[in-house]
């Protein structure tokens, strides 16, 4: 699955922004990738919101329409006070904002292109606009596009507002280095309720391009006190894991271990063919995938193959499932992807596993966690983008957790480690949970588990009887 990019500028990005406030943007369309044709733009773009319209010509400049109000193709004129025209060329240092025409309908809301009567986009699906000032908006051709009619590329996007600053954090959180050190003290100092299990093990699932390797090299890195890269990371369109990874993590370079293992796995994808499989991440989820295998998207792992263990005990199970989330494309989650996330929701709620949602990259979602971490559970976008997440994914509100991993930082960061921390901490909560669910549910084993909260160390290797519970 290829990653669709925006040909703006960071110039241009920016004086888009400044006509628009304080929002984001998502690309929705992109004319070279998916078509030059009306019905292209409207399967993308019907019904989205406020959307901002981006063309581009060989002239130089970038030109637009912006709009508060749905595209549905009810064939009537649309009456928009919000509505402007826009134009950023390279000469300029400010964009040329036009507003409607006082009384006239911003669009026309058909089945064509974008038709803003001044401008109309796509005209006759071709990569071409056709130009008539002074209906429904006014402007001096030169000034808007060079008239330069022909596009060279055209792209459309989601505006979504960042909202202000909330009064009262949603959640409250201690941003001192005496916390921090709290957190990595209970961290390190762990023990697993059942004596014979040594350390929490958790799994981290999500699309590709999430942040699961990040977000493990940015823990070890805060309990190794410098930058590390031990998981591979990257940009890439595809899985930069194509392996089963478990990660021991060391407090300090000869330190100890800590008592928890991050398994890092391939990617989601969309279709069925691609990415991680549901029955090898059942496989991992039960213990029986061993550490550096190598996944198959088209072949689930089979009972005789070399990388199955047969013989699994609690010590090789998944205790909690982290759910990895780009924050930033939240609202551009598939259908197939929400319906990929239901189906492994379903078989790791049969199994019992305790689940917790990350939400990565807050900082590049919102300008205002960029400028300081410490807004993130004041930021009225974070907050809205956590609850679609729990809605979407039907997973409590209590369980989606706002994180930043390094990534191009060279030097640790005290609110980045808190932040990551109490991710961690209530990673361990949940891996309780999942212990402690073991004696409530199978009260028939519970002679064979208070056996393994004896200071045996031997792994007893788990019946049928008790099957369920790996």
């Amino acid at each position: 699955m290829s990653v669709v990019t925006s040909s703006l500028s960071i110039d241009q990005q920016k004086k888009l922004l400044s006509v628009l406030g304080h929002v984001r943007l998502h690309l929705l369309y992109k004319a070279s990738v998916h078509g030059f044709t009306a019905a292209a733009f409207h399967n993308r773009c019907d019904k989205q919101g406020p959307t901002v319209i981006v063309a581009y010509n060989a002239a130089g400049f970038v030109f637009g329409a912006y709009t508060s109000k749905d595209y549905t193709q009810s064939g009537e004129g649309v009456r928009d006070e919000e509505a402007f025209l826009y134009s950023i060329s390279a000469g300029e240092d400010k964009p040329l904002r036009v507003a409607g025409i006082s009384g006239q309908s911003a669009f026309t809301d058909g089945a064509t292109g974008p038709n803003y009567g001044a401008l109309v986009f796509l005209h006759e699906d071709k990569p071409e606009i056709q130009s008539n000032p002074g209906t429904s908006f006014t402007f001096q051709a030169a000034a808007m596009h060079g008239e330069d009619l022909a596009l060279t590329e055209f792209e459309v996007f989601r505006v979504e507002g960042l909202g202000d600053v909330l009064a009262k954090p949603w959640r409250n959180v201690q941003w001192t280095a005496e916390r921090k050190q709290q957190l990595m003290k209970v961290i390190q100092s762990y023990k697993p309720d059942i004596k014979t299990v040594h350390e929490a093990r958790v799994l981290l699932v999500g699309p590709v391009g999430a942040g699961k390797s990040s977000f493990f090299n940015s823990i070890n890195s805060a309990f190794r006190g410098n930058m590390t890269c031990q998981a591979i990371a990257g940009t890439a369109g595809k899985s930069v894991t194509t392996q089963f990874r478990t990660y021991t993590i060391k407090a300090g370079k000869r330190g100890g271990a800590v008592p928890l293992i991050l398994c890092d796995t391939m990617g989601l994808e969309e279709n069925a063919d691609a990415g991680l499989d549901i029955e090898d991440l059942v496989n991992i989820y039960k213990g029986h995938i061993k550490d550096r295998y190598q996944f198959s998207p088209s072949t689930p792992l089979q009972v005789d193959a070399p990388g199955f263990r047969k013989q699994a005990t609690l010590n090789d199970s998944i205790h909690c499932v982290v759910y990895v989330i780009d924050t930033c494309k939240v609202s551009l989650l598939t259908q197939k992807m929400l319906d990929k996330f239901a189906g492994i929701r379903k078989k790791t709620n049969q199994l019992g596993i305790p689940q917790i949602l990350l939400m990565t990259k807050v900082d590049e979602a919102c300008p205002l966690v960029a400028e300081d971490l410490k807004n993130v559970y004041r930021s009225v976008y974070i907050q809205r983008k956590a609850r679609e997440l729990s809605e979407s994914l039907g997973i409590p509100l209590s369980c989606v957790l706002p994180v930043k991993s390094y990534s191009e930082e060279l030097e640790l960061d005290q609110d980045t480690d808190i932040l990551l921390l109490t991710a961690v901490e209530q990673m361990l909560n949940y891996a309780d949970s999942f212990f402690e669910n073991q004696v409530i549910e199978d009260q028939e084993g519970i002679e064979q588990l208070d056996l393994y909260r004896s200071n045996d160390l031997t792994r007893p290797v788990l019946s049928e009887q008790t099957k369920h519970i790996v």
